[in-house]
């Protein structure tokens, strides 16, 4: 089987599709789609996310040095995508999306109430790679909707909360849970 050649960028997916909220005070505070992002370290939490320098939003990351990732879900995909295709030089996000911002607990930028999961983060870094800039970051607080909290478990149930993914252009559901971690191995009863 021949392989095609594909464009750079399109060499992982899918991706996670978040809304990266920044911002110090509530009138500048803006929301922007990011795809290139995931989790570098689990101790200490470590995240990144790539941002173009022409964003509205990038100035502001840089200047307060946190923001928060806002995870998504189906429900939310036609609010991703506008909030991904317009600028917040432009329009008021918060009020073309309906979401609710609020606070941040431990950084100055706000959290999507609608959101399943908001991580606040401290920028530790910034790297230029060309068309992006990659943030990396430390995760100082975690946000979690009690509608997804498993009473049995106390853990957050990424399934219930039908999250949404981006694969080439393209936004997507997340599918059934395959397996869990180490289930190829594990001894049968």
């Amino acid at each position: 089987m021949a392989k095609q050649s594909w464009r750079p960028g399109t060499m992982l997916n899918p991706l996670p599709a978040v809304l990266v909220t920044c911002g110090r005070k509530r009138e500048e505070w803006n929301m922007l789609t990011v795809a290139w992002t995931g989790t570098v370290c689990s101790d200490p939490a470590l995240l990144f996310i790539s941002v173009r320098p022409e964003r509205h939003s990038y100035p502001l990351i840089v200047r307060d040095m946190q923001f928060t990732v806002n995870l998504t879900t189906v429900e939310m995909v036609r609010a991703v995508d506008w909030a991904g295709v317009r600028s917040g030089r432009d329009y008021d996000k918060w009020k073309e999306t309906g979401f609710t911002p609020l606070p941040g607990e431990a950084v100055c930028s706000p959290t999507i109430e609608e959101s399943p999961l908001s991580i606040e983060c401290r920028v530790k870094s910034i790297t230029h790679l060309g068309t992006h800039d990659m943030f990396l970051a430390e995760v100082v607080n975690v946000r979690a909707d009690d509608r997804y909290i498993d009473p049995a478990t106390g853990r957050f149930d990424l399934e219930r909360a039908n999250l949404l993914a981006y694969s080439h252009g393209s936004y997507h559901p997340l599918g059934a849970p395959l397996g869990t971690f180490g289930f190829s191995v594990r001894k049968k009863k």
